[in-house]
């Protein structure tokens, strides 16, 4: 087959979403809830709204997995 499409098992993430993560899958299903988010949509490319950019306010890369409570820029959402 010239393209077979597979998905490798994400981990688990407990802490909630940051309030500025945006996604394409976002504006497709309307939720930040990674568990509710049909892993078939999208394309698990982000941005941070504050900078409109791959990289947050804080100049590190913008992630699912990476914008955490970990960082000064993260706001959880409510």
């Amino acid at each position: 087959m010239p393209f077979e499409k597979t998905n490798s098992p994400l981990d688990v993430i407990q802490d909630p979403v940051c309030v500025h993560l945006r996604s394409k899958g976002m504006f497709v299903t309307g939720s930040l809830n990674p568990e509710a988010d049909d892993p078939d949509i999208g394309d698990g490319h982000c941005w941070c709204n504050q900078t409109q950019n791959v990289f947050g306010p804080d100049h590190l890369l913008v992630d699912r997995q990476e914008c955490n409570r970990t960082r000064t820029c993260y706001e959880p959402t409510s």
